[in-house]
């Protein structure tokens, strides 16, 4: 069988890791709060999930397709934290140091890298991520990972987890979100619809393609009138949702593009280093014998034994896209 395969949703991690611990800054008063939280994420996964096949995935700009279907699409998302704008160059550094190939493509939001990696991939594939619209590609081999409260690991969810989630399964869950819509997203459901009631329809009815050309099947229910004239919007919602899983030519050659490379723990040492993040050279595995001894009252020590949210709202991120 093939060695697991871990896609990490970049962007999901990082501003997760940016509102988990706030106003760190070194001694020339560069922001580090990101840069710390997800430096530990990594370590994490270096000691859980020590794979030779992974990949960082991150978006590429806005893709042409879902602008093209709503052109408001995401339009109500701030730009990037300028503090956390700074330390994306260390964070992404980082990532290549602990051996994670760094990848993005035009026309593809790294949800629909994750689709096409995990559909184009043999053996189990586990995914890195709070976001609700990955949970579409779960099943007996695609799994999600979350990184679990208090530091304490990841916590998995299959099958059985998204469904207890959503109260539907992950095959009907591009419908469930089509009718939900997604504030985040900026794409608007579909009015008198709730959570609740978006999985009683799937579930007595089935999935939407089976009533969208069979209406007399929600006749006298009611759903009839609510979801009169709404085949337009679901239709489009579903195209917005569903992620792509045509892999990019480019990337064809999976065993190059997702082989993991072992980490240069005297790199990541320099960096934190640089970066003054003196507690995280006491978890290396390997230090040079010229790091530094963290102070009992480091600052850094003291932030890493807060406890991290599970999920941490941010602007670019409303609560509505974690789970």
């Amino acid at each position: 069988m093939a060695d697991e395969l871990i896609l990490i949703d970049a962007y999901s991690q990082i501003f997760r890791a940016f509102y988990a611990i706030r106003q760190l800054t070194n001694s020339r008063g560069e922001p580090t709060n990101a840069v710390f939280v997800f430096t530990r994420l990594l370590l994490g996964i270096q000691k859980e999930y020590p794979t030779s096949r992974g990949a960082m995935l991150f978006d590429c700009g806005k893709v042409e397709f879902r602008m093209k279907l709503n052109p408001e699409y995401k339009a109500n998302r701030p730009p990037m934290p300028e503090a956390l704008r700074t330390q994306i160059p260390v964070i992404r550094e980082l990532a290549e140091a602990f051996g994670w190939p760094l990848l993005e493509e035009p026309e593809y939001e790294a949800d629909d890298l994750a689709a096409a990696f995990a559909r184009a991939a043999e053996g189990p594939v586990k995914i890195i991520s709070s976001d609700k619209d990955l949970a579409q590609l779960v099943d007996d081999r695609v799994t999600m990972l979350s990184p679990a409260p208090r530091n304490a690991g990841f916590e998995e969810r299959g099958v059985a987890e998204i469904t207890a989630k959503f109260q539907v399964p992950p095959a009907l869950l591009i419908d469930y979100l089509a009718l939900l819509g997604d504030s985040s997203d900026n794409i608007p459901g579909v009015p008198g619809i709730g959570a609740k009631g978006a999985a009683q329809l799937l579930n007595t009815y089935g999935p939407a393609s089976e009533w969208l050309e069979h209406p007399e099947k929600l006749a006298g229910t009611k759903f009839e009138k609510k979801l009169a004239g709404a085949g337009n919007i679901l239709k489009r919602n579903q195209e917005l949702i569903r992620l792509r899983s045509d892999l990019p030519e480019r990337f064809s050659d999976l065993g190059a593009v997702l082989a993991r490379r072992e980490p240069d723990w005297a790199k990541i040492a320099d960096i934190c280093r640089r970066m003054e993040l003196k507690s995280i050279l006491k978890e290396l595995p390997v230090v040079p014998e010229n790091a530094p001894e963290p102070d009992q009252d480091d600052l850094f020590s003291a932030a890493s034994a807060a406890p991290a949210p599970e999920t941490a709202p941010s602007p670019a991120m409303e609560q509505g896209e974690l789970f």
